[in-house]
């Protein structure tokens, strides 16, 4: 395990939030190589609290006088990657120059899109932070490049210095919950509380607003931004009748998670309204289902659990394809979230407040611990002033070693716990980074189709196509404002965002025939996709033999559901479309037939 030390936070809303590396005074070698490094990873960042989490690139062509000459960084899954980003900013400079990556590139895409926009940018040399954590993308850009002829450095490897060692830190941090998935199979979460400096999170009376300040709060908001979800027990919710959103001014609103085993819960709560922000309530096999059937009136979808605790939750969410997430639950569920090994992270908010009370509770609960020596020490631990409060952070574990290779990963998801995921017979896709993702409609690939007049229009993603499509023809202004908001979405995760919550909040716009033609909509996306790309033809022509399924564990519609429960169309669909490729009949049998 490699330990980190020597960290001091930094909190700026332009900057990262992540736990900075203090550089080293150090004027021997590799000095302009961990600077563009540690800037590379910086603009990896960038695009914390705007888009739900994902890989994170950052990229930064210097010329051979030490000059910047381009910068990009990967905005949200499904968008132009760093690399390309940065060769198109730097034009004709780019030719002899150094090119910093922090991460990897990693390309599911089938079009190599970043080594390719490297080598045709003439760069001469690239310098790589940290190879990619994903076993089936690890070490395939670096040999790539290298078979072409580019010089490559690996920090750690190729590069070693006490600079070079710090620069690496920061390329880990940026993407610790990458790593932490690839290796632990669980997200990366981070344990958030906010207590008085004698260790309380309320009064003896429960009443808790607010123990900090203004600004620590701000940094909260900040905080679950960076994250796919907010989870909180069922007391925080009877207790605080928390809202748990962002409120941070950018796009992404992470989900709201309530694990409770009992489902004790009030039928009036913030949580349960789902006009900005989606919630899932976790708790027990066939708890309350007369109260479960009142939440689902409301929207909130809720999954059971055999036995519930935060290792089987934890896990459920990674293959739902989360990165990160963000624990702000009391005392005894915390407990229960470090005693099950899943919490990563802590942040910790002390108020210059002393508000005492035998029955106050306090962050944390029973962890068994009854000496000292069982104390748990943070790792690299970082302090910040906020305002009047102190802000201490530190790794309850250390980020899992770089070097060797990490474990590889299952980086599908189970349909049916029946067959064995990794048998050839089946292949799995779901996020844009796994090894087929480029068959997922959220793939970075603009597609071009004739509307209503036959005038030819390009959409950026199948999925910005799919969701404007829910409006289009719809004789109203705010139905055509929102296709063209959805048309002009910076990434394919916005365009669902905004198709599926105006789909929420207004179903008068949606077109009145949409549950009897979306299959058609997304069918004719996808053939356009698929006939456009001659790569991803090949691709999913290289899976002939094999049933194609969309992981998603709680999207039984178009995915494969938990335990295989759901419908899987966005598979069969492309079963289909492979057969005519391939010249067979639709009405084989590895295409069912997609009648609603």
């Amino acid at each position: 395990m490699m330990a980190f030390s020597s960290l001091t936070p930094i909190f700026n809303p332009s900057s990262s939030i992540i736990c900075k590396c203090k550089a080293s005074i150090d004027t021997r070698d590799h000095a302009l190589d961990a600077a563009y490094i540690r800037r590379a990873a910086l603009l990896a960042d960038k695009s914390a609290g705007f888009t739900s989490p994902h890989p994170n690139f950052g990229c930064v062509i210097a010329t051979p006088s030490g000059d910047v000459a381009g910068e990009g960084y990967l905005y949200a899954q499904g968008t132009t990657p760093a690399e390309v980003q940065a060769i198109d900013a730097a034009g004709e400079r780019s030719r002899g120059a150094t090119a910093y990556l922090n991460m990897e590139p990693g390309d599911c895409d089938g079009d190599n899109a970043a080594i390719s926009a490297l080598l045709q940018g003439g760069v001469k040399r690239v310098v790589i932070g940290m190879r990619h954590p994903l076993q089936h993308l690890r070490g395939n850009a670096v040999r790539a490049l290298r078979s072409q002829g580019l010089h490559v450095d690996l920090l750690g490897e190729d590069l070693t210095s006490k600079l070079i060692e710090d620069a690496q830190k920061e390329c880990l941090l940026v993407n610790a919950p990458l790593i932490c998935r690839a290796a632990s199979r669980v997200p990366f979460s981070v344990l958030k509380y906010a207590m008085t400096l004698d260790g309380k999170i309320a009064a003896s009376s429960g009443h808790a607003s607010w123990i900090s300040s203004k600004q620590s709060r701000n940094l909260v908001f900040e905080l679950r931004g960076r994250s796919d979800a907010v989870i909180v027990g069922g007391n925080t919710v009877r207790r605080d009748n928390p809202r748990l959103t962002a409120r941070h001014g950018g796009g992404h609103m992470p989900m709201r998670i309530v694990m409770t085993q009992t489902l004790n819960l009030p039928e009036e709560a913030n949580l349960w309204d789902m006009s900005e922000v989606s919630t899932i309530v976790v708790t027990q096999r066939g708890a309350r289902r007369s109260f479960q059937k009142v939440l689902a009136s409301k929207g909130v979808e809720v999954v059971e659990f055999d036995m519930l605790n935060p290792r089987d939750v934890m896990e459920y969410f990674h293959d739902r394809g989360y990165l990160s997430i963000l624990w702000e639950c009391g005392g005894t569920l915390a407990a229960s979230a470090i005693s099950s090994g899943v919490i990563h992270k802590v942040f910790a908010f002390v108020a210059p407040k002393i508000i005492g009370g035998k029955n106050a509770p306090s962050p944390v609960g029973d962890l068994g611990m009854v000496e000292m020596s069982q104390a748990i020490n943070l790792i690299d631990v970082c302090y910040e002033q906020v305002g009047p409060d102190m802000l201490i952070s530190g790794f309850l574990q250390p980020l899992p070693d770089m070097v060797p290779t990490i474990p590889s990963p299952e980086e599908t998801f189970v349909v049916d716990p029946t067959v064995s995921p990794y048998e050839s017979s089946i292949i799995f896709f779901y996020k844009t980074w796994d090894p087929y993702g480029a068959l997922s409609n959220f793939s970075p690939h603009p597609i071009q189709v004739p509307d209503e007049n036959g005038d030819y229009v390009t959409w950026m993603s199948v999925e910005h196509y799919y969701q404007a499509h829910k409006f289009v023809g719809v004789d109203d202004t705010s139905a055509q404002d929102c296709v063209e908001m959805i048309k002009s979405a910076k990434s394919p995760e916005e365009a669902a965002r905004i198709g599926r919550s105006m789909q929420r909040k207004r179903p008068d716009l949606v077109r009145s025939d949409w549950d009897n033609i979306k299959i058609d909509v997304m069918y004719r996306a996808l053939k356009c996709k698929f006939s456009m790309y001659p790569h991803l033809n090949a691709m999913l022509l290289s899976t002939a033999g094999s049933v194609l399924v969309e992981a998603s564990p709680h999207d039984l519609f178009w995915g494969g559901g938990r335990e295989g429960e759901g419908l899987n169309y966005l598979g069969r669909l492309l079963m289909k479309l492979r057969s005519e490729f391939l010249g067979e009949s639709s009405s084989s049998s590895e295409a069912p037939s997609l009648t609603v």
